[in-house]
């Protein structure tokens, strides 16, 4: 390989990360706006709410899990300023269909079936949260979904989060 080649290989890659790191979502900073990826369904009211936005798929055993005890979470604290917005990244409508009959949440669900948000936040793995303050920050992420351990470290954020001052 030529030095020349070499080097366009070199800022191509310089590039590549640049764009990614630009294109994260990072905590402290504003989590993108909803509205502007075409998701199916009917987006919450958020403004002024601590919001959990869980990126889930049908085909994820651990998100089957944590259906109930999100749902549960929600029923707990959708009272004083908290909402749940669980986004599918399912490609197709059908499997997506049957899990919310199958489940049904108790918290607002819509699908991501262009996948330009789960793109754009750069989604790790299935299923992963970002707890959003109500001011639209985002002020931390979890990944993945470990039963009660997730559901108690979740709610004590989620509870510090909607005791601060707006």
């Amino acid at each position: 390989m030529s030095s020349k080649t070499k080097h366009i290989a070199g800022l191509l890659l310089a590039l590549t990360l640049a764009v990614s790191a630009w294109a994260q979502v990072k905590i402290g900073q504003p989590f993108p706006d909803l509205t502007g990826f075409a998701l199916e369904g009917t987006l919450p009211e958020r403004a002024g709410q601590v919001v959990l936005v869980d990126f889930w798929a049908t085909w994820c055993a651990p998100c089957k899990a944590s259906f109930p005890a999100y749902s549960e979470l929600q029923r707990e604290l959708a009272g004083r300023g908290f909402v749940l917005l669980a986004v599918s990244v399912d490609k197709t409508k059908a499997p997506y269909e049957e899990f919310l009959k199958r489940f049904a949440p108790a918290f607002p669900t819509v699908r991501d079936g262009t996948q330009k948000l789960v793109a754009q936040v750069q989604v790790p793995a299935m299923p992963t949260s970002y707890l959003i303050d109500r001011k639209g920050v985002l002020r931390s992420m979890h990944s993945g979904f470990h039963g009660a351990e997730t559901v108690r470290s979740l709610r004590e954020e989620i509870i510090r989060l909607l005791e601060e001052k707006p």
